[in-house]
């Protein structure tokens, strides 16, 4: 097994975006993106959404959504690099939610931090079998 450089990519959703968007396209789209910036590594993207059964946002209305997405890098890259990998993968949700957020109201937020490589072991073979 080979040590891996891991980019984690989770999609925070409130319960009311699934009739809204495809939340697996989205995952996808983020991945392209993800691997698009150029500085994220095939084998390491791994992006995941988690639907919140039960959320409260703003005034309470039941119609606000949201979708939050945390990517999680190893650390090492620098600042500009990361802004850079953030305005691309940010886009692309925008991008993906655009046509929701035009009928409902959704909150679209974005948070990309290091992961300490020395608190952090990581291994996997995904790359191995890679086409």
């Amino acid at each position: 097994m080979k040590d891996i450089q891991v980019p984690h990519l989770t999609i925070e959703y409130s319960a009311n975006m699934d009739g809204r968007a495809d939340m697996a396209a989205m995952c996808d789209t983020l991945r392209r993106a993800a691997i698009r910036t150029g500085v994220l590594p095939l084998a390491g993207v791994r992006v995941r959404a988690i639907r919140a059964d039960h959320v409260s946002i703003g005034d309470g209305n039941p119609e606000h959504g949201f979708v939050d997405i945390s990517v999680r890098l190893r650390g090492g890259r620098d600042l500009a690099t990361r802004k850079n990998a953030t305005r691309i993968i940010f886009e692309a949700a925008r991008d993906f939610l655009g046509p929701a957020m035009e009928k409902h109201p959704i909150a679209l937020s974005f948070e990309m931090r290091d992961i300490d490589p020395d608190l952090s072991p990581k291994c996997g073979t995904i790359r191995d079998h890679l086409t």
